[in-house]
């Protein structure tokens, strides 16, 4: 179809489909596929959830909502193309929110699994309480992301760049990427070739022969040395031939179905209302900004998208995943300058949204993991945690890089109080005594005396990713000397952990758990009155000398 410039001009739109299309496909499918692979670990392996559940609901909920996106991007593309007479506009890239997953993981659907357990609930049942509580974050994560497109510019203006990339930074390197490094070099038979592989065409930009992508050669690679390994009878081998042929049982037809009543469920649940304030809102704030910058991004490249619908289909890609099962938001990715240099448009979108259709549906997700180890993929994963923390001090003012690095403190600080956690419960499971972690945080003393300020781990975790904005916002408006502002920060930082939001709380046998009440964390919200007492007589003393001068 024919369309005018604001010239009047018309013109034709770029071919649906073109030989870059390929390149880019096979980049962003390798891309999503980690990440499908990682909700497949996850669920099954941390969560513990049924593998019915996860083959069956979340994937295909997942699926959908990929589809839905990468259709609507790949016509935004098109249209663009029409209006500028343009044939070289790529779509965005858009996919599952790799933060996200993790942060709904660890920090929402696990402490909501323990915390039912400890309240009474079987394993299982407690399971399904995680599901339908992760259901209701990513409900709320697609409508911040729908309001967000409306406010986004504003918000972006009152909060320095520093304070949301900080907050990122600190959950890519202690969630992601030191996680990862760990279980590469715990198999560095199969892992440590294809993270060489990944830095050198990542980092060093390397090509590869047949302009294979840099991650199909990783997994490749990697793919290869489990199955070799496996073939040898290695015990080291992550690859059997029995997981292989479970896989194929799971092969079968798997239709996305709404679960409005599990979703309802989440909702109402009281621990739903647990992690609204203190995870659910920042994250959702942070994908608002996160696709912001990559829409400016895009228009760097010079393919300027409008915010509002970009960003509004992207919270409504998270809602369908919602309302069909999936617990993981979906997200713009970073990087469309990288798929617009392979030559990508708007093909490779559609070819993504379609491949992942056909896996989620014919349940062929368990057999990519049955083929392809974790282990092979996960250096991938790594470079985005190593992206994510770089560009927090790259995109940032230089003189703003101490506040970045400030920000770090409380996700590495959450990251602590989640191994010391995982560390009582192996000891408890090793021993046989599943009540030994609740013995040991019984003596608090036995921590000091072996020099762990666990009350002060503790304090510094809670409600880290709030923590993290307050304190990496202060920092970088005190580094302008606009000591005013950074006595608001601290004066919402006082506001959060009088009522628990931040800081208040203690170390039970799962991790840290939450106190939020009136008042529960009022020894941090006097500090923090303190601290923005001072900043504001600096500030008058600063306008004082001023307005003499």
């Amino acid at each position: 179809m024919l369309r005018a410039d604001m010239s009047g001009e018309k013109h034709e739109p770029q071919p649906w489909f073109v030989s870059g299309d390929v390149d880019g496909f096979f980049g962003l499918a390798i891309d999503n596929l980690i990440q499908f692979l990682l909700i497949l670990a996850l669920c099954v392996g941390v969560l513990g959830f049924p593998m019915d559940l996860v083959l069956g609901t979340i994937l295909p909920g997942a699926a959908l909502s990929i589809l839905v996106g990468n259709v609507f991007y790949a016509y935004q593309s098109q249209k663009l193309s029409a209006q500028t007479g343009r044939t070289d506009v790529c779509a965005l890239p858009y996919g599952i929110n790799t933060v996200s997953l993790f942060a709904y993981v660890f920090l929402v659907m696990l402490p909501v699994k323990l915390a039912a357990m400890e309240g009474g609930e079987s394993p299982e049942a407690a399971a399904r309480i995680a599901w339908q509580v992760g259901l209701a974050s990513g409900m709320v994560s697609g409508a911040i992301e729908l309001i967000g497109s409306f406010i986004g510019d504003f918000i972006r203006r009152i909060t320095p760049r520093a304070a949301m990339l900080s907050t990122l930074a600190g959950i890519a390197i202690s969630f992601i990427s030191i996680d990862f490094a760990v279980q590469t070099f715990e198999s560095p038979l199969v892992a440590l070739l294809p993270l060489a592989v990944i830095l050198a065409t990542y980092f060093g930009r390397a090509k590869m022969p047949g302009r294979i992508p840099g991650g199909a050669v990783a997994l490749g690679l990697g793919t290869a040395a489990a199955w070799t390994l496996a073939a040898l009878g290695s015990p080291e081998a992550p690859v059997a031939s029995s997981a292989l042929g479970e896989a194929v049982s799971a092969v079968g037809f798997y239709p996305p179905v709404p679960v409005l009543g599990d979703l309802i469920a989440g909702f109402s649940h009281p621990l739903f209302w647990a992690f609204l304030i203190p995870v659910m809102l920042p994250m959702g704030l942070f994908n608002v900004l996160g696709s912001l910058q990559n829409i400016e991004s895009a228009e760097a490249a010079g393919d300027a998208y409008p915010a509002l619908p970009s960003m509004a289909m992207n919270g409504g890609g998270s809602m369908v995943a919602a309302l069909f099962g999936s617990c993981f938001p979906t997200t713009i990715y970073i990087g469309h300058p990288g798929w617009k240099g392979l030559g990508a448009r708007s093909g490779y979108s559609i070819l993504n949204g379609i491949f992942f259709t056909v896996v989620a549906l014919a349940g062929l997700t368990s057999i990519i993991a049955a083929l392809i180890p974790m282990q092979a993929g996960i250096a991938i994963v790594l470079w985005i945690g190593i992206v994510i923390t770089a560009q927090a001090f790259q995109t940032t003012k230089q003189s703003h890089a101490p506040a970045v690095a400030f920000g770090l403190f409380p996700a590495i600080g959450a990251w602590g109080v989640l191994i010391l956690g995982q560390t009582l419960g192996a000891a408890g499971m090793a021993t046989g005594n599943m009540g030994l972690g609740a013995e040991v945080l019984a003596h608090p003393e036995a921590f000091a005396m072996a020099g762990l300020h666990l009350d002060g781990l503790v304090a510094l975790s809670q409600g880290f990713m709030l923590t993290c904005m307050v304190w990496a916002a202060a920092s970088a408006e005190l580094i302008d000397q606009r000591f005013g502002r950074a006595a608001y920060w601290v004066l919402a930082g006082a506001g959060f952990s009088f009522f628990g939001f931040i800081h208040a709380g203690h170390l039970g046998p799962g991790g840290g758990e939450f106190e939020i009440g009136f008042g529960t964390g009022w020894r941090w919200a006097i500090g923090y009155l303190m601290c923005a007492a001072f900043f504001g007589a600096v500030a008058l003393r600063e306008k004082r000398a001023a307005s003499t001068a």
